[in-house]
């Protein structure tokens, strides 16, 4: 016959898978930086995916993904993080500098984006585009998200407009509208 003690930690027991259950049943938006630190790491291991694959069907998939992901990342950033961080921060040079590569990466987008690959100029056009986000995410990792953290600005509330704004802008590209570049 169970004792005292072994019932109450029974009961103990299931009100705490009880609770762990409810906590991953609702999805937890991650912060601002959490967020945009998985989509820096999502778009790397695209390009990594690009430069081990030689066939031309799975680089144009993948760069069809590279340019869905940066495409919407930029403009999260430029229409949520930046004005915010800019304000918070009375910046006058690490967002500026960040929209000006922004532009760079669309630019190039543009270039690839739809095409078909075609040799040496295309893979290049691909490896460039990945080093100058790899800069850009570095900046952006190591000099603005440390301040950003610093200030008073409500990371979680960011990360959910952020997020919510993503999941719009991904809706838009997969039912074919077109985002501005």
């Amino acid at each position: 016959m169970p004792t005292q003690a072994t019932t109450a930690s029974r009961k103990t027991s299931a009100r705490s898978a009880a609770t762990t259950t409810r906590r991953v049943a609702v999805k937890k938006t991650p912060d601002a930086i959490a967020l945009l630190r998985a989509d820096h790491k999502k778009v790397n291991d695209l390009f990594e995916q690009f430069k081990k694959t030689r066939s031309a069907a799975k680089k144009k998939q993948i760069v069809s993904e590279i340019c869905l992901e940066l495409s919407v990342h930029a403009q999260i950033e430029e229409e949520i993080l930046y004005p915010e961080v800019q304000a918070a921060l009375k910046d006058k040079e690490m967002v500026p500098e960040a929209r000006v590569e922004h532009q760079s990466v669309k630019d190039l987008i543009a270039a690839v984006e739809g095409v078909e690959p075609d040799g040496e100029d295309y893979d290049a056009k691909i490896t460039v585009m990945g080093e100058w986000v790899k800069h850009h995410v570095k900046e952006e990792q190591n000099e603005m998200f440390p301040k950003v953290k610093k200030s008073k600005l409500d990371l979680v509330e960011m990360g959910e407009r952020l997020q919510q704004r993503k999941d719009e802008l991904m809706a838009e590209k997969m039912n074919g509208e077109m985002l501005p570049h």
